[in-house]
């Protein structure tokens, strides 16, 4: 069949096909799987992950689809403005973003960002103050008496009763093992993830929460560094 006659999914296996059988060293891909819709979207990242360990060739694969770049890449390169944000391992910069854009950007839902104060020992978001863990208040030596911006990622916060953060659900979006919940807290949009079994939680219900210190991430307001990433 001629090219006008087969699909996009079909028409991106057969240029991924054509550029395979010359054997390259180095594939580059440049956003491959931007044009398909979901659901082939999806069966065609399995493919290419399959593909690469077949083939043994290094893959250098452009997108702006985060989904793609932590499950098909061994490394990632986030830039931002043609400038390079951080390298690193799908997990070390999930778990260790170098500043607030790489923290935004990677993870879904996004991560949450509150603008608190430190001491060096404690953060204090609004009414609510934070007990730093040991390691954390060490990376904060000399830091005392500064503005910061604490980032949560929605499913590590963390629901509670009678104590913690106040917030008012404003939306409520079932995904079946678990529930998203967007709550107005602090003046912003906060996003919780829980399991679904966990409670039913109705647009406009007052809930409470937490941010454990273990999980937190600490920014510079001005110049958005991870304070807590050596």
């Amino acid at each position: 069949r001629k090219p006008k006659h087969l699909s996009g999914g079909q028409r991106q296996r057969v240029a991924i096909g054509r550029a395979i059988v010359r054997e390259p060293k180095v594939l580059l891909m440049d956003e491959p799987l931007s044009n398909l819709d979901a659901k082939l979207r999806n069966q065609m990242r399995a493919e290419i992950i399959k593909l690469r360990s077949r083939i043994h060739t290094t893959f250098i694969y452009v997108t702006h689809d985060q989904t793609e770049a932590m499950t098909l890449g061994d490394r990632i390169v986030i830039m931002k403005d043609g400038i390079i944000q951080q390298i690193g391992t799908p997990q070390e910069v999930y778990e260790h973003p170098s500043n607030l854009f790489v923290a935004g950007f990677i993870g879904v839902p996004q991560m949450n960002f509150y603008d608190g104060e430190t001491n060096g020992k404690e953060v204090k978001i609004g009414k609510e103050t934070i007990t730093l863990e040991k390691e954390q208040q060490e990376a904060l030596a000399g830091y005392e008496g500064k503005e910061v911006t604490v980032g949560i990622r929605p499913e590590q916060v963390e629901m509670t009763e009678g104590e913690g953060i106040e917030g008012r659900v404003e939306v409520s979006e079932m995904m079946g093992s678990s529930t998203h919940l967007h709550v107005n807290a602090e003046g912003k949009d906060t996003i919780i993830v829980v399991n679904s079994g966990e409670g039913v939680y109705h647009t406009g219900a007052q809930i409470r929460f937490k941010i454990p210190a273990k999980q937190m991430h600490l920014f510079d307001r001005k110049t958005g560094k991870n304070l807590l990433v050596k």
